[in-house]
């Protein structure tokens, strides 16, 4: 018998919304991974796009847990020395509320152009509107 590997043609993509009001950034993160991979079908094959489209709304909304608003930081390097960047969890959710879900969802991706092509899926929203309303999104509670 031989194995099914799914074609990049014949995969069907679904649109999902996943509220993140009061969800735990980490726990929401790898449940968006996982759409995005598409591990939840059957037709699942590690080297192609089989994910679905996902939206999140009220994404400044997610909380952490302990004391990770005040130590969790958020590291970048130019290349050049001593050009590392460190940015606090509470500074950069002041000024983009929706990077570090974003951030979070990028580093469960595959880090190549597979994994550069799932991201592009990912819609994040800080508010409960987003503008994606002809794709009938379903809804998707975990």
């Amino acid at each position: 018998m031989k194995s099914f590997l799914a074609k990049p043609n014949e995969v069907e993509r679904a649109w999902y919304v996943i509220d993140a009001e009061g969800k735990t950034l980490g726990r929401l993160a790898t449940e968006v991974a996982k759409l995005l991979r598409g591990k939840h079908k059957a037709i699942y094959t590690p080297s192609v796009d089989t994910g679905d489209f996902v939206i999140v709304v009220n994404a400044e909304k997610v909380v952490l847990t302990g004391k990770k608003l005040d130590q969790k930081l958020y590291r970048h390097h130019s290349l050049y020395p001593g050009g590392l960047k460190e940015t606090p969890y509470r500074n950069l959710f002041q000024d983009k509320p929706t990077q570090p879900l974003y951030l979070a969802v990028k580093g469960m991706l595959p880090k190549n152009s597979l994994g550069r092509q799932m991201l592009k899926k990912l819609k994040v929203y800080a508010g409960p509107e987003h503008n994606n309303q002809a794709q009938k999104p379903q809804v998707y509670e975990f």
